[in-house]
């Protein structure tokens, strides 16, 4: 998080020089740019689900091709943390659960106990749903692979669906980055070509009031910008 650190202190004094050119601005900006390093966390956040919830989906296609090969649940929990140390490497998301459950089985803990467990953790919904499903077929006597296959099937539909989102927003997500910039580069372009021309609002107090305004509106169309492209899927 420290590259987040410095960003958001060069955010602030970005912000200061373009709206006070004061170094006290600066300093009382620090407070609220603080904010953007958890900003950063959530978008890393979301990014970690998305791939956990990628092998997530393969990880219960391998179980369900070794239950359809006759493995036991215990077995196929074993044979699926070899195909994801291949896919993924040892340090992969999914490969690293795995080997946790394959120690824990040892220690006599069921598969659905773990399962549970896992999808408490990784608060994915589909691993919740996955792991109550397979919770109730297993204590029911129910036969587990059409129950693994059709709830592949269904995270598949909704993963694609999520890929198109995100195929269809992406210029709009370009286009929004550079407008989110245009404000910057015009304030910086008439200073460049036209010096003195914002002193007025630099010296004085209804200046800075229309600059602090400025930069709000600024700030809140940003926000408002993202929450417009952040699609979900419920």
């Amino acid at each position: 998080m420290a590259l987040a650190a410095g960003q958001a202190v060069f955010l602030a004094a970005a912000a200061a020089y373009l709206c006070y050119r004061s170094l006290p601005a600066f300093f009382v900006l620090l407070a609220p740019a603080a904010l953007y390093p958890l900003h950063v966390r959530r978008v890393r956040k979301a990014r970690r689900t998305q791939q956990l919830e990628q092998q997530f989906k393969e990880a219960i296609k391998l179980m369900s091709a070794a239950l359809s090969a006759g493995y036991s649940a215990e077995n196929a929990v074993l044979s699926c943390r070899k195909e994801l140390e291949m896919m993924y490497g040892r340090g992969g998301m999914m490969t690293e659960e795995f080997a946790y459950m394959a120690g824990q089985l040892e220690m006599n803990r069921s598969v659905e106990a773990l399962l549970l467990d896992f999808a408490d953790r990784s608060g994915l919904e589909e691993a919740q749903n996955f792991a109550r499903i397979f919770a109730l077929a297993k204590r029911s006597g129910g036969k587990l692979v059409p129950v693994i296959r059709r709830t592949v099937q269904v995270m598949e539909d909704r993963i694609q669906v999520k890929e198109e989102i995100r195929t269809l927003t992406a210029s709009r997500r370009f286009e929004q980055k550079i407008m989110n910039g245009m404000p910057v580069l015009i304030v910086l372009y008439i200073d460049a070509t036209s010096p003195g021309f914002f002193d007025g609002m630099y010296t004085t107090m209804a200046g800075r009031a229309v600059m602090t305004g400025c930069l709000a509106v600024y700030l809140l169309s940003c926000w408002l910008s993202g929450k417009i492209l952040d699609i979900r899927i419920s």
